[in-house]
Parts: structure tokens; C-alpha cells; sequence
């Protein structure tokens, strides 16, 4: 059964700057685009890298290993729509910012 589980709070969690969490036994990705909070997959499709210590572009966060591109809102690839990367449900209550998982 899902549930929400809080991985971090707002001031943690700047614009434009991915975060990783743990979330239960994954490593989830966070990021903060315009105040709206998603969440995706830690590892990218392509050979897993770790979209949390990625490089964002407004919503784009691109890979560190070998650039490749996921909008952090949706988890598809702009450039390969074939590439997706699971998306988590993110909850924002008061300060606390939670994932379900």
C-alpha cells in the first residue's frame, strides 16, 4: 500500500539545485522548480546515474554521466520520448516536504 513518507523540508531544497533523499530503501531525486516540488527516480535509464546530482535547466534536470535529458515534471525525456524515468507523488505540508512511495 502507498504511502507518503516526509524525506525533507522546504529550506532544503533550493530552486534549480536537485536534492537526493532516502525514502524507505530508495534514493529518490527532489528538485524545486518554481516552488513546485517532483520527484524521479535517482537513476537515470540510460546506465544509471544519479539524476539527483544532475544539472537543471527550468524543469530539464540532464545527467551528470553522459548528458542525458529528463523533464523533472513528466520523467520523459525530451529529446527521446522512449526514455522515462519513474515519477513520485510529492506531498508539501507546512515545512515538510513527503514522497509516496
Amino acid at each position: 500500500m502507498a504511502e507518503f513518507v516526509k524525506c525533507a523540508k522546504l529550506s532544503e531544497v533550493e530552486e534549480g539545485t536537485p536534492k537526493k533523499v532516502m525514502v524507505g530503501n530508495k534514493t529518490i531525486a527532489l528538485f524545486n522548480v518554481e516552488g513546485k516540488f517532483f520527484a524521479l527516480e535517482n537513476a537515470c535509464v540510460h546506465q544509471g546515474g544519479p539524476l539527483g546530482e544532475g544539472f537543471m535547466d527550468g524543469k530539464v534536470v540532464t545527467c551528470p554521466w553522459h548528458a542525458w535529458k529528463f523533464d523533472v515534471t513528466t520523467g520523459i525525456s525530451p529529446i527521446n520520448p522512449n526514455a522515462q524515468v519513474l515519477c513520485f507523488k510529492v506531498k508539501v505540508e507546512g515545512e515538510d516536504i513527503s514522497i509516496e512511495i
